[in-house]
């Protein structure tokens, strides 16, 4: 069975910016932890792979009513567990326990492994905060081995 690739994005905040369609493309699936707040960015990140999405603290009406705040997706033989403030998780309590817990909230990407899971956070591909860089995340599942990188974009333009 071939790698899976699947492109890890967070707090879009209404924006899908160029960079990060190009950066997903080929992908097998997208997973968005959330901060969404709009349909269009689905719409957007749907006709590149097909997606999954859980609710962020920003993402509310009619739109958001079907996003659980907490998403399971088993991929590749990987447990994925897909929360948007890894505050709101406690991994003791999922049981069986994730292989791969992905996150966003902070805006900070990261990678780290912890207790045997690997946690990822993909950074914010929406408009620019602070000095926070503009990143989203890859995830590479092979023959059961999981990997993660962090993908920073050549973004310009957009400030929040």
């Amino acid at each position: 069975m071939p790698a899976l690739r699947i492109g890890l994005i967070s707090d879009t905040h209404d924006l899908l910016r160029p960079e990060a369609a190009a950066a997903l493309r080929g992908v097998d699936r997208i997973v968005h932890a959330g901060d969404i707040c709009g349909p269009a960015v689905l719409a957007g990140l749907g006709a590149i792979a097909p997606v999954s999405a859980v609710r962020g603290n920003n993402d509310r009406g009619a739109w958001a009513a079907g996003l659980a705040s907490l998403e399971r997706i088993e991929l590749g033989g990987a447990r994925l567990l897909v929360v948007h403030d890894l505050a709101d998780l406690d991994v003791e309590a999922s049981t069986p326990g994730p292989g791969v817990v992905v996150s966003g909230h902070s805006h900070r990407p990261s990678i780290a492994t912890r207790g045997g899971v690997l946690y990822v956070n993909p950074g914010s591909a929406g408009p620019r905060r602070f000095a926070l860089p503009v990143a989203l995340a890859e995830l590479t599942i092979e023959a059961g081995a999981v990997s993660a990188r962090i993908i920073e974009l050549a973004a310009g333009g957009h400030r929040g």
